[in-house]
This record gives C-alpha cells, sequence and structure tokens, in this order.
C-alpha cells in the first residue's frame, strides 16, 4: 500500500540562514490558490488555525498596498499581523510579514504557485527574518498548527470554488 504525501506540509528552516520554507500540493489550479490567498473574503476562511476566527481589519492587494488582520477567540482579539504588498503576481506574491507582539521581527514572504498540470498546484512559501532568533522565534510559536491547519482548510474552500 502506498502512502499519498502530496497533501502532506513541509516546514523547514535552513540550517544556516534565517529562512523558513513552506511546501504543500493543492488538487487546485494556481488561479484558485492566487484567489484564495488574495480575495480578502476566502483568506479570512481558511487562514490559520481551526479553533480561530480571521478577521481581515485592511487588505489592499495590489504591488504596494497593506494589510492587517486579526485572530480572534472568543470575540476577543488574540494575535495581530501586518505587513505590505510588495510583488501581486498570478504565479508570485511578495509581502512583509509582521507579529504584533514581535514588531522587530519583520519577514519578507514569497509564495509561489507552481503549476503541476492536472489541476494540481504546489504553493511554495520562503520567509526571510531579519535574524535567526526571529526566524527560531517563529519555529517555535506553534505556526506549524495554523499552517497545518490552515491548508487543511484550504483544500476544503479550494474544492468549493
Amino acid at each position: 500500500m502506498s502512502i499519498d504525501t502530496r497533501r502532506q506540509t513541509e516546514i523547514s528552516a535552513h540550517p544556516t540562514l534565517p529562512v523558513i520554507t513552506i511546501v504543500r500540493e493543492f488538487d487546485a489550479s494556481p488561479d484558485k490558490l492566487y484567489r484564495a490567498w488574495t480575495e480578502p473574503e476566502l483568506v479570512a476562511k481558511w487562514l490559520g488555525p481551526k479553533d480561530l476566527e480571521m478577521r481581515i481589519d485592511a487588505w489592499d492587494c495590489r504591488t504596494g498596498g497593506s494589510w492587517r488582520y486579526a485572530s480572534i477567540a472568543n470575540g476577543e482579539e488574540v494575535a495581530a499581523f501586518f505587513g505590505s504588498f510588495h510583488e501581486i503576481r498570478p504565479t508570485r506574491l511578495t509581502q512583509t510579514f509582521t507579529y504584533e507582539g514581535y514588531p522587530d521581527a519583520v519577514a519578507l514572504e514569497t509564495v509561489w504557485f507552481d503549476d503541476l498540470g492536472d489541476g494540481r498546484t504546489r504553493a511554495r512559501t520562503e520567509s526571510l527574518y531579519n535574524s535567526m532568533e526571529a526566524r527560531d522565534g517563529m519555529m517555535s510559536s506553534g505556526m506549524d498548527v495554523g499552517v497545518n491547519e490552515g491548508y487543511e482548510q484550504l483544500d476544503a474552500l479550494l474544492a468549493s470554488l
């Protein structure tokens, strides 16, 4: 019996650089992934852990635009993030990412949508942090739960688009 590893999320930290890489395949075309990553009403449906609501406070998804969203539990804001969009293309998005609780750790993130054919796409995200300490802090923050649960929610959303 073979194991289908296509939906496993790979999260790794570069051994000598302040970089985190996330790779995951989806049963959707690149244009659907692009929509899910750029349309605020779609982003709010999948981003983050399952037990938190996502509130989009600002979303100007264009090169030079900015964004802010917050994670909500029981009606209370538990975490907030913000950044600027640096490049918006159907095949690649680049933005800054900052957790408001640790504003000195700004990351530059790029996500690529690699067309695998047959309606499948690989999303590859590379986040460059301003220090090894910031990278290690992110890796130990529990972000893997939010990424994995978010991508599971994204699978369901993509199936409905």
